[in-house]
Order: structure tokens, then C-alpha cells, then sequence
């Protein structure tokens, strides 16, 4: 019969249609690249990140937290020599953010600028060589997104510095923060974060105890 179509070659042809009309979307060439260049580094060093770095299951937490909000403006309190900054820049090179990370000491500081660059992920990341206690509290800001993993009994000034800064709906992440917390100054900040009526906070069950806080208005911290 003229014009006749088989009806198994329908979805081939539409996808044909479909393609070449430029509805199909695609990464751009250079996201491809960066993906692979990073889940390579990661392979490469899975399970030789110590020296106070996070696991990758909270790495991992961390990317989707950023990608899922779409944040473009994230600040890392705590480098150390970077796997949990490569997990934040490379979220942040497909919403078009960048990541400003802080890290006291110079010899871990200089091994996570090694690890971004090999990582491909240094073009997203600013990182300073600095004392957070002092630094956090010049930075302007605004933020969209905020991890902390430093020195734990600052964990509740870290917040206070960085809250007024924080914008509506963003999120303020914290390490190794349980309900339970044998580490000191983290369940302080867990409580002081808690009372806040403004605040979302939950705990995520898995990795090394992530607290997320979702910041809801423009109420002024006391």
C-alpha cells in the first residue's frame, strides 16, 4: 500500500524527527569531558581520602543537595585536601556556581589545590589559605549553600557569622553532627540551629552524620 509506515519503525522514525529538529537536549561537549575527567580522579583515589576528609557517601550527599536546588553560590568551611570540595565544585560546574573553601593548614591546603586542578574542578573553586574563625566573618556573601566540616566547637560561631548571610531557601550543611554527639561543640550548634523557627534542620541517616538546615525567612538571629 502507498505510504504505508510498518508500525515497529513508528518510534524510530519519531526519534529521527525528534533529533534532528534539535528537541533532543545534550551536555555540551565539555561537561562530558569534565564528568568523565572527575569520576576518573574519584576511581582513581576511592578509599585513600583520610586525613579529615568526608566519605564519599556524604560527598555524594552534598552534589545532590546542590544539584537538586540548583545553589551556584557555596562556601566550604573546612578543606582539608579537598574530596569533599571536588563533590561540591562539580555539582556547582553544572549549575553554574562556584565554591569558596577555607583551610588553616598550608600543607593540606597546597594537596587539595593539587587535587583540583588533577580533578579538572580548580576553575570552580576558590580556595583560601586562612584562618575560618577570622575569614568567615569578612566574607560577604550572599551564600546559597554552606558545608561545615572544621574545628568542631566553633561549629554554633561558624552559623552565627554565616546565617545573616544565607540566603532564603538555602541550605546550611554541618559534619559529623548526630543526636547524640561525642563531639564537642556539634550538638550545641545542633540545638541552637533547632530553635530557630526559621530553620528546617534534619539529620541524614547515612555517611558520618550530616545535618541539613533550610532557611525559611528573614528571621534575625538572637
Amino acid at each position: 500500500m502507498s505510504g504505508y509506515v510498518p508500525l515497529l519503525n513508528i518510534p524510530v522514525l519519531l526519534f529521527v524527527l525528534v533529533f534532528a529538529s534539535g528537541v533532543v537536549a545534550q551536555e555540551p561537549a565539555d561537561t562530558t569531558g569534565l564528568d568523565k575527567r572527575v569520576r576518573h580522579f574519584l576511581q582513581e583515589r576511592h578509599g585513600t581520602w583520610h586525613d579529615l576528609n568526608v566519605p564519599e557517601v556524604d560527598g555524594r550527599s552534598l552534589y545532590d543537595l546542590i544539584l537538586r536546588n540548583k545553589y551556584t553560590k557555596a562556601l566550604e568551611i573546612g578543606t582539608s585536601t579537598g574530596h569533599s570540595g571536588i563533590w561540591i565544585a562539580w555539582a556547582l560546574s553544572k549549575t553554574g556556581g562556584k565554591l569558596i573553601t577555607i583551610e588553616i593548614n598550608e600543607k593540606r591546603y597546597h594537596e587539595a589545590l593539587e587535587n583540583f586542578k588533577e580533578a579538572g574542578l580548580d576553575a570552580y573553586i576558590d580556595a583560601r589559605l586562612a584562618d575560618a574563625h577570622d575569614l568567615v566573618k569578612e566574607l560577604e556573601g550572599p551564600f546559597d549553600f554552606v558545608f561545615c566540616d572544621a574545628d568542631k566547637g566553633w561549629y554554633k560561631n561558624y552559623f552565627i557569622d554565616v546565617y545573616p548571610k544565607l540566603e532564603i531557601n538555602g541550605c546550611y550543611t554541618a559534619h559529623n553532627v548526630y543526636e547524640r554527639s561525642w563531639y564537642g561543640g556539634t550538638h550545641e550548634f545542633l540545638e541552637y540551629v533547632r530553635k530557630l523557627s526559621d530553620m528546617e534542620t534534619t539529620l541524614n541517616k547515612e555517611g558520618n552524620g550530616l545535618s541539613i538546615s533550610y532557611k525559611r525567612n528573614n528571621e534575625t538571629v538572637k
